[in-house]
Parts: C-alpha cells; structure tokens; sequence
C-alpha cells in the first residue's frame, strides 16, 4: 500500500517510516526539517520519497496525497513552553496544517491516522484518564491539538475516516525535547556526572510509552476496521518525575543528588491513560516499560546517543 507520513523526519515519524517500509509498503515522507533531522531517516532514506516540505502548502500536499492509501499525520509543532510565545505559528501549523490534510482526505477519500495528545486533559479530575473524560487544556499547544479534534469530529460527520490517538509521554531512541525531554536532559546531565536538575517538587506523575509501542498502535489503527475516534496510548502506568531521575541515577551507579528548580508553566501534574478502549477497539498493548528499557540502554552505553543527541 502507498501511506504518506508526514512529519517523517521527526521522532515518532521516523520510526513509524521505517516499520511500513520493513513490511513492503511504498512511503512518501512529508517534513519541513523545522525539528526533525534527515539523519533520522540514514538507514532507510533511499527506499521513500522524502519532500522537504510544509503542511501549509496545500498545492504540495494534495500533489503527494491524492493517491495516497493512507495518511499518518505526526508533523506539528510541539513545544509545550515555545507554545506560548509563537500562537499564531501554533495554530496555523498544528490547526491550519491538519486541516489541509483533512480536506484532501475528503476529497481523495484515504484514511487518517494522526497524532493527538494527552495534554487535551489538563489536570484530570480522575486518574486514570478515559477518552471521554472532560478536557482542559493549560498551554497553546494542547488547545491546537483540541482544536484539532474538533476538525476531526466535523470531517468524520462528512464521511472522512480519521483516528487521533492521544499519545502520552513517547520516549525511546532518537527522542527529541518535545517528547519525554525529561529524560533527554535527565540522561545528558547524569552521564557527566551532573545532578538532574527537576522543575517543580518532582512529584509530577508521567505514564511513559515507548515509541515502538507507539508506531504499533498507528499501524493497527490504519488497519483497523475504525473509522473514527480517539484512542489513548499509553500503559496505564506512572512514574515520578523524582523517581525518574532516580532510576537514571542508579542505572549509571552514580550517587548525584537531584536538584530543583521552579516549575515550568503550562505543565501538568499527572497523566495516567486508561487503555481500555484502545486495548479492545485496536487490539493494541503496550510491551516495553520505561524502568527496563532505561537500565538496558544505559548499560549498553553505545546506545546513548540515541537518547542525549
């Protein structure tokens, strides 16, 4: 099948491009490079057509999409803290850009499976979180991705087929600052021997998922016989931001002390996914847990690179 997946480049696109080609599929990856890095895409680069080029350009999106089978839409702009100075630049990538996507899928009728995020929540009135709890976005880039799903539902009422999965906290190799960056610098600073510095108490709760787990639940959801609806993605699990830092600490047998800093605006107190609907509408499970995969790569410490980069 021919899948587009824009964003291609990035952390989570560039994993999910390598997966489709690994089971035969043809892929065309749609990125501007604003964050994601074409050295992400070394190893399978010459079997895509990758276009250097942005969402809002709806001429070249419709050139690329209207043979498309499918769309996996991962391009956004995704900084929580960035979000709040650049609004404008927010909206018209993260709502005008998906909303191109979105009308060519109804006029070209392929199907999309597009990233939404568990910052629509808030602070959750109940832990753990369900699809059809209240949302309440705090930052300008969670209000994109509600934004987003109202598109969603108003195309879908016009016979577009379009899944958002919610992702939680993405981690994995090749992560960027945007997903999980807590790790990132957690990692960087304890692999100098350097204390983590936590914004905030550290009793911040995060349910983390791992991005091959991720890229499973896209592909299943393309798959699947779902038309539309939102799904969470995460493993209905949680950890401390301070146990987080710990745990790192530990895995490099180190004896650092975590230092606190002010909290961050905009930042959330605990997300924990009820996974549920996804588990039984998707058949979708997450397999990797963060405190192994963490002591597994640290261990192998020529795999660092791919978290600290």
């Amino acid at each position: 099948m021919k899948f587009v997946v824009t964003g291609g480049a990035g952390f989570i696109g560039s994993h999910l491009a390598k997966s489709l080609i690994n089971e035969g599929h043809t892929v065309t990856i749609i990125d501007n490079l604003n964050t994601g890095k074409i050295e992400n895409l070394k190893e399978i680069l010459s079997q895509v057509d990758f276009v250097n080029g942005d969402i809002r350009d709806i001429e070249l999106l419709k050139n690329k999409l209207k043979d498309a089978d499918g769309v996996f839409h991962e391009a956004a702009l995704a900084s929580v803290q960035e979000s709040f100075s650049k609004i404008k630049e927010y909206n018209d990538v993260n709502v005008g850009g998906t909303e191109n996507i979105l009308k060519l899928a109804k006029e070209f009728g392929f199907k999309i499976v597009y990233a939404s995020s568990s910052s629509i929540y808030g602070n959750p009135a109940k832990i753990p979180i369900e699809e059809d709890d209240p949302k309440n976005p705090i930052n300008p880039y969670a209000q994109t991705k509600l934004d987003d799903e109202s598109l969603a539902i108003k195309y879908a009422h016009m016979g577009v087929r379009v899944i958002g999965l919610r992702y939680f906290n993405v981690f994995g190799e090749r992560q960027s600052k945007t997903y999980a960056g807590v790790i990132k610098k957690f990692v960087k600073k304890v692999r100098n021997n350097e204390p983590p510095i936590i914004n905030g108490d550290g009793k911040q709760t995060r349910d983390f998922v791992y991005v091959g787990d991720v890229v499973q639940a896209n592909i299943l959801a393309m798959k699947s016989n779902v038309d539309h609806g939102f799904f969470n993605i995460g493993t209905n699990s949680t950890i401390t931001v301070l146990e987080l830092a710990n745990l790192i600490i530990d895995a490099f047998g180190l004896s650092l002390k975590p230092v606190h800093g002010p909290e961050l605006p905009g930042d959330v107190k605990i997300t924990k996914a009820d996974i549920s609907r996804t588990r039984k509408m998707l058949n979708w499970e997450p397999k990797t847990r963060i405190e192994e995969w963490l002591k597994s790569t640290i261990a192998a410490k020529t795999n660092l690179d791919l978290i600290t980069d």
